[in-house]
């Protein structure tokens, strides 16, 4: 059982470390390019909307929906059957995506003012992010269609395709911000209009890079409305819910894309800089822990196999806590190191590196309850229980707006800072936070603390279903791992108290010291787990 899912996650995760790398160098292009400022946060605002559509579609709403309908289909009809089901998803998912898109083309200034009321209107900034607006939303229609087609490859075990295709929204964003913004900027145009362009193109390739592999299995769609077919139905029951419990993390991370758009300008870029980050062990391991399991925990419930359920379940919480620990640990300790190596350069500087810093540190402590609901959300949607999450959701986007209010009112009367503000701004508590250097890092604190809530939640209710056993062992498990992070730390904390300054050194000197750190904090951590007894069999064995 779990042998199979080692290999498929090992897939996965092999294909989404070469998009992470691509997406790591996209992201150095972006920092030397244009910097950390007012036009880059229109930029990210105008590309966080359409791609909170694709955290719904491809890690959330539609894929938690549609993947377990489908393997019922597989499990219980005929491929004629299958092949309708897809057909009749096709066109209707295509169908509401234009609407959406419309819709969001032609109102994109009230969005704008949504999203980010901080950006006052009739501005530039405000301009230019409406702008971008209109040009990247399509990307929302595109990249969902391959989410779609992605579900279905992952279904039929084919991961390494839809893991890849993210490769190409890099590449295209690093052709634009190297190649056309130039040319922008010689024609007397923004140059970051440049990255809008490049995520609509991005969609177009991502989708047709699928559809090939799709056509080999003999599923290409041909779209046809089915609003009263069956299985769309269900289809659509189940997404209702989940269009807001899978989706808890980004919806807590526009909630403060809306503060932070009131915060010092560059605000927003360094939350960016922060989620990017993060992106590597959760896009790497999370994601493809969530993308290879869901497929099985289906597959498992619906051939009625409660044994298997739950020992898929035991696994993927102990890869994703052997994961989660370390890398946790790690980015809060190499937070500075991490962000002066990868992007201080050109126009992102040494104060760039130490505002992002914080909040990678604020962030990263919920690195482990991140890992976990990738583990925890699959478990109730293969199950077809879209209401549960709902419920961890709303507490975890309550418990992030309490945690902002709190925080930053803490931050306006309880420091000197903050009563230094407020007397500048003559009462406007806006205006005073937007004096106020570091407040963004409160704003990534209250997002890790309402990831601990949601995975506190969602493993709470899973005990209470009784869906899931321990298998044996997990003490030892977790005493082997707890001495394995601290072997780890020791390591890290003795390397970074002899190299400190890591803001003032050149590029070169940067880069061998991260990799000396980064390499002899995973060489000792992976050598405690082996000198205590943890082999590879043991993770296919759970």
């Amino acid at each position: 059982m779990s042998g199979g899912l080692l290999r498929s996650t090992t897939v996965f995760s092999a294909m989404t470390f070469v998009s992470r790398v691509s997406g790591l160098i996209r992201d150095q292009v972006y920092a030397a390019v244009f910097g950390a400022g007012p036009a880059m946060d229109a930029f990210v605002v105008a590309f966080r909307i359409p791609n909170f559509m694709r955290r719904l579609s491809a890690e959330g709403s539609f894929s938690m929906a549609f993947v377990p309908v489908l393997a019922e289909y597989k499990a219980k009809h005929d491929r004629a059957a299958v092949k309708e089901l897809i057909d009749r998803v096709a066109g209707t998912l295509t169908a509401a995506l234009l609407v959406v898109t419309a819709l969001a083309v032609i109102f994109s200034p009230a969005l704008m003012r949504l999203f980010a009321p901080g950006f006052e209107p009739g501005t530039e900034q405000s301009g230019l992010a409406e702008l971008m607006l209109r040009i990247t939303f399509p990307y929302a229609l595109f990249i969902s269609l391959a989410s779609f087609v992605g579900g279905i490859l992952n279904s039929y075990q084919r991961f390494a395709i839809p893991a890849l295709s993210p490769v190409l929204l890099n590449l295209s964003m690093i052709a634009a911000a190297l190649g056309l913004a130039p040319q922008l900027k010689a024609w007397g145009y923004e140059p970051v209009l440049a990255l809008a362009w490049g995520v609509f193109a991005a969609g177009v390739l991502q989708l047709a890079f699928q559809l090939p592999s799709l056509a080999r299995l003999g599923l290409l769609p041909r779209p046809r409305w089915g609003a009263a077919h069956a299985g769309v139905r269900k289809i659509m029951r189940l997404m209702v819910p989940t269009l807001f419990g899978s989706s808890v993390a980004q919806v807590n991370l526009l909630l403060n894309t809306i503060m932070a758009s009131f915060l010092i300008g560059g605000s927003v870029t360094w939350l960016y800089y922060t989620d990017r980050l993060l992106e590597f062990p959760l896009g790497m391991f999370g994601v493809a822990i969530g993308t290879v399991i869901l497929p099985h925990l289906s597959s498992r419930h619906a051939a009625t196999d409660p044994q298997g359920f739950s020992k898929g379940l035991d696994w993927g919480f102990r890869l994703c806590l052997l994961i989660g620990i370390p890398a946790c640990l790690g980015l809060v300790l190499c937070a500075e190191a991490l962000i002066a190596t990868l992007f201080q350069y050109g126009h992102f500087g040494a104060h760039d590196t130490r505002m992002a810093r914080l909040s990678l540190m604020a962030q990263s402590i919920a690195v482990p309850a991140f890992l976990l609901v990738k583990v925890l959300a699959p478990a109730f949607y293969s199950r077809q229980d879209t209401r549960t999450p709902v419920k961890a959701a709303v507490a975890a986007v309550v418990v992030n707006v309490l945690a902002t209010a709190a925080l930053m009112a803490g931050l306006l009367w309880l420091t000197e800072a903050g009563a230094a503000a407020r007397a500048a701004a003559h009462g406007d508590l806006a205006d005073a936070l937007g004096r106020i250097p570091g407040a963004h890092a409160l704003l990534a604190l209250a997002i890790a603390i309402a990831g601990w809530t949601n995975a506190l939640q969602l493993a709470w209710y899973l005990r209470r279903a009784a869906v899931y056993r321990r298998e044996p062992g997990w003490g030892c498990f977790l005493r082997q791992l707890a001495l394995a992070s601290l072997a780890m730390v020791a390591v890290l904390a003795a390397l970074l108290w002899a190299w400190q300054d890591w803001t003032a050194w050149p590029w070169w000197e940067r880069a061998w010291k991260l990799a000396a750190t980064v390499g002899a904090g995973a060489g000792v951590y992976g050598a405690a787990l082996w000198l205590q007894g943890i082999r590879l069999r043991d993770l296919r064995g759970h």
